[in-house]
């Protein structure tokens, strides 16, 4: 056999490995896509439905002076009916010592006494967020002088009157012991404070071991092991997912994507923990996000499998909208109609 191998002609051989390449790299994609498609596959249980657990993060507009009441006004009608229970409204960045401007949010206590006295019921938390090392030249979680400015600033936005902090610190890595060490001072806090402590997550390994690859290969810190996922929900009061820029290529796969997603949260995150996955109400249309794919829609559809085959009585679950300055009125019609049963 190695003699005639030796025989064929160079371009003869580069086929075959080609080929054998091809085949190698295309069963493993293969099996994916096919675990996706079938993920997406299934009835929704009519109980899997809005909890009043739900959340949207909102703009910096809210906080810097260009609201006023009537948008006020305007968010109450938008919200009305819906399962809408928090509001993440961004009041940072956060500078990458983990310290916190004074001028960023001149109307923060406006807003939160605002959607406090007309929209009863309603809770507003404090969105910090900032990007962070190695991945970028920002926050270094891992040192302990950062992760105490970070707490300040905590301190600092509860003292506006908001009822919770809601912090988005990306890309973390799976595994990073300093993330961990800063949601355990900031409980301390915020339990004290009898107010909630809430984050962003990225996906979970859709397959075993990818934050790894991840990280050797490209750098980035996209996806949590299911271990470290359930680390930082044992020690938040909700944790949110941000179950979009998926880079899938079809609305069916997506679905099957946040349906997979769904049930790999929903494993590990404790009970009295309030689960959220995200809803991509904005547009893009780049390698990491098809506009025509990921929608509310899809997204909805997704959750509702995904609760329906892991925890379809679970209380403590809801969706998250992102964000409200680019959802649009489709966005909000997809998200009562298919997940809230509202006619729009």
């Amino acid at each position: 056999m190695r003699g005639r191998w030796r025989a064929w002609s160079w371009w003869a051989r580069g086929a075959v490995i080609a080929l054998v390449v091809v085949v190698v790299v295309s069963l493993p994609v293969a099996g994916v896509v096919t675990a996706l498609l079938v993920h997406n596959i299934g009835d929704q249980s009519d109980q899997a439905r809005t909890r009043g657990k739900d959340a949207v993060w909102l703009g910096h507009a809210w906080v810097d002076g260009r609201k006023t009441d009537a948008d006020i006004d305007g968010l109450g009608k938008l919200l009305a009916g819906t399962g809408v229970r928090d509001l993440f409204v961004h009041t940072g960045p956060l500078e990458h010592d983990g310290s916190l401007r004074d001028d960023l949010a001149p109307r923060a206590r406006w807003f939160v006494e605002a959607v406090h006295a007309r929209l009863p019921g309603i809770r507003v938390q404090s969105w910090l967020g900032d990007i962070v090392r190695p991945e970028f030249d920002g926050l270094d979680v891992e040192s302990a002088a950062s992760r105490a400015r970070v707490v300040a600033s905590a301190l600092r936005v509860l003292d506006y009157g908001f009822d919770g902090v809601h912090y988005d610190l990306e890309p973390i890595r799976s595994g990073s012991p300093g993330f961990l060490a800063l949601l355990d001072a900031t409980r301390s806090v915020t339990s004290a404070a009898r107010v909630r402590l809430s984050v962003s997550a990225p996906v979970i390994d859709p397959l075993p071991g990818l934050h790894s690859l991840g990280s050797a290969v490209a750098d980035h810190g996209k996806w949590w092991s299911q271990a470290y996922f359930a680390e930082v929900a044992r020690r938040s009061d909700q944790v949110a997912v941000m179950s979009y820029d998926t880079a899938m290529p079809t609305r069916a796969l997506y679905s099957g994507y946040v349906a997979q997603q769904t049930e790999l949260a929903a494993e590990v995150t404790p009970d009295g923990v309030d689960l959220l996955m995200g809803a991509p109400a904005f547009w893009a249309d780049d390698r990491g996000h098809r506009g025509a794919a990921e929608t509310v829609a899809a997204a909805v559809r997704g959750i509702r499998l995904g609760l329906t085959r892991t925890d379809v009585d679970r209380v403590d679950f809801g969706v998250a909208m992102y964000v409200d300055f680019a959802a649009t009125p489709q966005d909000w019609a997809d998200y009562r109609r298919d997940w809230c049963r509202m006619a729009d």
